[in-house]
């Protein structure tokens, strides 16, 4: 590399350092402080490591981290086994109404898991809608590890899907043909050729999976108490809102969850530097595609059973719940009525505020997001810049971090009194924890797409006279401008429903979605809440889906 390339790639690699010093290193900083120091506030630096070596003294601590581990390699089990084979039919074969099933399967992303979670519990419970409609009820299965597992799944598998379905079709069947003249069976085809190439997709995603089911705290805290299985986030809750409050504490046990996802991230690394997966073209190949025969009714029921159980069944229970005047009027007719639509659309509550304030932050999210993701992960994998490990784990780091521990660490970082600005109490630290806990999302998906564009193309551009920026904003940009446009689209998602740091930090007279249904629900207004929560979940679905269609149509994003 010439010394202006050279010049290129650390400049890039100093914008990705910088994003993630703001983003991600402040609030793990005073995240390890508070658990090395647990005076610190006081400025006392004395009892170093107490809080570290009681917690891991602590004989709950090694029961929570295995039913962690056991609980976050379940989900990823299970997802894998729902969405693999469902992505590989999306990607390989023309599959009938196949953008109609991936906005049903993106629906679970805009379900905040709280919510989700209870409306399986309406369902499924004693005396709940499956009770007063087909006369059962799976109380038993449901509060149960098994029921964890499967209503997790449910919320993460499309994480999985869409990188698969994303990522086998960039690679596309001709390499598969390839194998195909050369006398392999379809079956050795694809799993020596079309699987392989795509793993860092699938890697990336498992890794995702596991991340977010080992921090998730809605289903654990719904279901996990009943079924006997505390796991480390139980523990962090616990010290955080139970009195005496114990913030050194609750970042221990968040190291502790560090450390898992460090466990996650290296192996993911051991398994994608074992071989090359690059490819000469990163754009999907639709003409590749292939019909599915006798399979397609088979294929149709599948996708049909799947979308049922992940997006119909919560969603019937949310719209249910929202139309009840009463919960304890069960679904009868003379019980159902629009008033609490009418009630959100006439801004009872704030409610008004909170959505436009969450859909700002969310669109915000994604774009900072995406830009700092797609920066640091052209770094780690395009460049030979010193440091570029750092910035690969530092892009991960979050995903061991619990929001109510983001919330804590960025109060802890920004209310030292010698800083001459402070975020806290204004929007803008709520849109710092967003980054920072979705952050995983973009730069893991955009390092998957850059490990499968070679770098022969980069460098004929370069050849050819094009300076290091407009190879990258020309050429590489737009290969990933798939993987990196679906995954901004799942933070905007995400971000628009996060909960518990939205509680700790949103700041005073302001309210989001999910801190005005929370609210709604500890005031016993079920009803508005899960109201709130059907709007939400069809406006973020719609946006998603026009901002999809007007990258589409910029040819940003492959039709």
């Amino acid at each position: 590399m010439n010394a202006k390339g050279m010049a290129g790639a650390s400049g890039t690699a100093w914008a990705a350092i910088a994003g993630l010093l703001l983003i991600v290193a402040v609030p793990f900083a005073a995240i390890l402080l508070q658990a090395s120091f647990p005076q610190l506030s006081q400025g006392n630096f004395g009892e170093f490591l107490t809080p570290v070596v009681s917690a891991f003294s602590d004989t709950s601590l090694l029961r929570m981290g295995r039913n962690t581990v056991i609980l976050g390699l379940l989900v990823v089990l299970a997802s894998a086994i729902l969405a693999v084979p469902l992505g590989v039919i999306r990607a390989l074969y023309r599959v009938p109404f196949a953008r109609v099933w991936d906005v049903l399967l993106l629906v679970p992303f805009m379900i905040p898991p709280y919510i989700a979670t209870l409306g399986w519990i309406m369902t499924l419970q004693p005396r709940g809608y499956a009770q007063q409609l087909f006369g059962f009820n799976l109380a038993p299965v449901l509060f149960s590890v098994f029921g964890m597992t499967i209503i997790m799944t449910f919320n993460t598998f499309p994480v999985v899907y869409f990188a698969v379905s994303r990522t086998v079709e960039a690679v596309g069947a001709r390499y598969a043909d390839v194998g195909r003249v050369f006398g392999a069976s379809p079956r050795r085809a694809f799993w020596r050729i079309t699987l392989p190439l795509s793993a860092p997709g699938l890697t990336a995603s498992l890794l995702l999976v596991f991340a977010s089911s080992i921090e998730e705290y809605g289903t654990p805290a719904a279901l996990g108490g009943r079924a006997g299985f505390p796991v480390l986030v139980n523990g962090i809750d616990t010290r955080v809102s139970d009195w005496p409050i114990d913030l050194a504490g609750a970042a221990a046990l968040s190291l502790a969850l560090v450390a898992l996802s460090l466990v996650a991230f290296l192996v993911q690394r051991w398994i994608i530097n074992r071989r090359s997966y690059q490819t000469v073209s990163g754009k999907p190949q639709s003409k590749d595609k292939r019909e599915l025969g006798r399979a397609r009714l088979p294929v149709l029921l599948i996708f049909g059973a799947i979308a049922f159980l992940a997006t119909g069944v919560p969603m019937l229970a949310i719209l249910a719940t929202a139309l009840s005047r009463t919960i304890s009027g069960g679904l009868a007719l003379d019980n159902m009525g629009l008033q609490n639509f009418v009630a959100v659309f006439s801004n009872s509550a704030g409610a008004l505020g909170a959505l436009g304030n969450s859909l700002s932050l969310g669109i915000g999210a994604a774009l900072v997001t995406g830009l700092v993701g797609v920066v640091a992960a052209y770094t780690v994998v395009k460049t030979k810049t010193r440091g570029r490990n750092v910035v690969d784990v530092m892009t991960v780091l979050p995903n061991a971090l619990p929001g109510i521990v983001v919330a804590v660490g960025l109060i802890l970082a920004w209310n030292m009194p010698a800083l001459p600005f402070t975020a806290y109490n204004t929007p803008l630290i709520l849109l710092l924890a967003y980054c920072c806990i979705l952050l995983p999302q973009t730069s893991r998906y955009a390092t998957a797409a850059f490990q499968q564009v070679g770098d022969n193309l980069e460098a004929a551009a370069r050849v050819c006279g094009a300076s290091a920026s407009t190879a990258f904003r020309r050429i590489m940009l737009p290969l990933v401008m798939p993987s990196l446009a679906s995954a901004m689209l799942l933070v905007f998602a995400l971000a628009s429903r996060e909960l518990v740091a939205s509680i700790i930090l949103a700041p005073v007279g302001m309210q989001t979605i999910a801190t005005f249904i929370w609210r709604q629900f500890e005031q016993g207004s079920m009803g508005l809440g899960m109201a709130m929560a059907f709007v939400t979940i069809i406006l973020t679905t719609l946006i998603p889906l026009v901002l999809l269609k007007l990258l589409q149509r910029t040819g940003l994003v492959a039709e």
